[in-house]
């Protein structure tokens, strides 16, 4: 009897996610019998379903906003970049033990390279979550600096994940740098602080919605280079499936699902 794969994308909130048409996609490019869900929880849900993945209920799954660290701590081991940054999106199981894995390390790097984005330039990191945490070390060796709405929480977190950097004031913008979006501003319409794209060199916007965020549009309007949302969605999406499955991810069919979804 053929085995299906039983995946799941694990948040709060969670409608607006395409992770399940781009893995679905996947799959079905791939031949791979599989079933991709969004499941809505809380952090007694995330308990639950890492407890049907030890039970083999379920083969895998994905973690967003705002899971991301408490995934890093249920899990049983955790991948290196999963390790410095206690966060985890991925998560594989291998002989009922579960393995975190942060493909959105990978997700970043691809985005950044594939959309142009200049290389080694300033980078000015918006969050402190698990998010911004996968972009300090896909970014490590650049020039860092990184903002947070609350105060102290750009030190620590560079603290804590040990890569070099400066935490400058929420709203103040850094000249010639490239912005890296790593808050969910822009998923329902919210804008980034005013002033900061405008004396930036490019944006890479990891929030994403149905049609493009006003940070993108803005971006776009000023003619710089900008990484999208859904171009780092697909990126560590081809990871995550490679890391299920044992092959590479089809990126092309996945892109199409995007492109389909963003009535492309």
């Amino acid at each position: 009897m053929t085995h299906i794969m039983r995946l799941v994308v694990l948040g709060d909130p969670v409608a607006h996610s395409l992770s399940p048409r781009i893995q679905q996609a996947a799959f079905d490019e791939a031949g791979i019998p599989g079933i991709y869900t969004a499941r809505r929880v809380d952090a007694a849900g995330m308990e639950q379903a890492l407890a049907e993945l030890r039970r083999g209920e379920l083969d895998g799954a994905n973690v967003t906003m705002p899971h991301k660290r408490l995934a890093s701590r249920l899990v049983d081991q955790r991948a290196p970049d999963a390790e410095r940054s206690e966060s985890v999106n991925t998560i594989v199981r291998d002989l009922g033990i579960l393995i975190g894995h942060s493909t959105d390390v990978g997700g970043i790097r691809s985005a950044w390279s594939e959309n142009g984005l200049p290389e080694q330039a300033p980078v000015l990191l918006l969050g402190g979550g698990g998010a911004a945490a996968a972009a300090l070390l896909a970014l490590e060796g650049s020039e860092i600096f990184i903002s947070t709405r609350r105060r102290g929480a750009g030190r620590a977190l560079l603290e804590r994940v040990g890569v070099a950097g400066e935490e400058v004031p929420w709203g103040a913008a850094v000249p010639g740098a490239v912005v890296a979006n790593a808050t969910p501003i822009g998923m329902n319409g919210e804008s980034l602080p005013s002033g900061l794209l405008e004396q930036s060199i490019g944006l890479l916007d990891m929030a994403y919605a149905a049609t493009p965020t006003p940070a993108v549009r803005l971006a776009a309007g000023l003619r710089l280079p900008v990484a999208d949302g859904l171009a780092m969605l697909v990126g560590q999406a081809a990871l995550s499936f490679q890391l299920w499955t044992g092959r590479t991810g089809p990126v092309q069919a996945m892109r199409r699902a995007v492109e389909t979804a963003q009535g492309a």
